[in-house]
Formats: structure tokens, C-alpha cells, sequence
């Protein structure tokens, strides 16, 4: 587990900044110091300190599955082997470092309680989805067992962090 990083103090323009850019990236300076009332230049510089900082990570397109043909949106829990005696095969580290290669994988979480890991999956199709949990999930030698739910209707999708 990697050292906590020391939290960067945000004030209130600091939060509405955020606010303004987690809603459009791609807002000009001059249009955020507008909304909360500063000089584009001290806006530039509270946004390459909010970027230095690591609270600004990166900035992306958001592309909706459906829209480049990925219909089917599948959420699953998956349990691991328990660990072996053989350091050198070690169930979790072997999983975690398979999934960063599996492109169906838009996100892996780590859980507590019965189920190890929660991936959100993106396929094509249901013939997409067996392909993708009988040749790549369940060949996996780390993992033991999954359960699959399918998502019928998004009810509230976001990338914003509540500020």
C-alpha cells in the first residue's frame, strides 16, 4: 500500500473551481475567473497548483459505451483462492496484475465481505460477456468463483466528485 499523500488545503474558490471544471474541462480561464470572481491569471494558477497538487489527476473525454458499440454493461464480484504456502504465486498480486490487461475491464475495486473483487465490465453483447468470463475470467488461475449482474437501466451515471 503506497504512503498517503498529504491533503492539499481547499478553500471555498478552490471547490468551485473544481466544481466548474469536473462539469467542463475544457473551460477557458476566462470563464472560470468570471463564475468565482478572480483574474484568469490567478485562476491559471490555482489550477496548475490544484493539478501539481494531485487533486486535479488528469483530464479525459467521457465516451458512453453505447455510442461505440458496447452494449452491455455487467458488474461482477469475484472470489479468489485462498493464498498458497508458494511465495512466488501469490493469488492476489498474480489477479491484480492480470486485470490492468483485460480491455473489457473499465474499473477492479477490491472489497471487503464475501466476494474479493468488483469489476465493471463493458462488452458488446451477451456472446461478448461468455467469451470474456469463459476464455479470460474463469481461466484466470487466481480465481475461484464469480457472480455476474447486468445493468438494465442507469439511473445516475457521474464522474463528479460531490464538492
Amino acid at each position: 500500500m503506497m504512503a498517503m499523500e498529504a491533503e492539499l488545503a481547499l478553500d471555498a474558490i478552490d471547490h468551485r473551481l473544481l466544481r466548474a471544471l469536473q462539469q467542463d474541462g475544457r473551460v477557458t480561464y476566462d470563464t472560470l475567473a468570471g463564475e468565482v470572481g478572480l483574474s484568469a491569471s490567478a485562476v491559471l494558477r490555482r489550477v496548475r497548483r490544484l493539478e501539481e497538487g494531485g487533486v486535479i489527476a488528469r483530464y479525459v473525454a467521457l465516451v458512453p459505451p453505447e455510442r461505440v458499440g458496447l452494449a452491455l454493461t455487467a458488474y461482477i464480484n469475484v472470489r479468489l483462492e485462498k493464498q498458497t504456502d508458494n511465495p512466488l504465486r501469490n493469488p492476489r498480486d498474480l489477479f491484480r496484475a492480470a486485470v490492468q490487461a483485460w480491455p473489457e475491464v473499465a474499473e477492479c475495486a477490491a472489497l471487503t465481505g464475501e466476494m474479493d473483487y468488483l469489476l465493471r465490465v463493458l462488452v458488446q453483447d451477451m456472446q461478448h460477456y461468455a467469451r470474456f468470463i469463459s476464455d479470460t475470467l474463469l481461466m484466470h488461475p487466481s480465481v475461484q468463483d464469480c457472480k455476474t449482474s447486468f445493468v438494465l437501466e442507469r439511473l445516475k451515471n457521474t464522474t463528479a466528485v460531490p464538492l
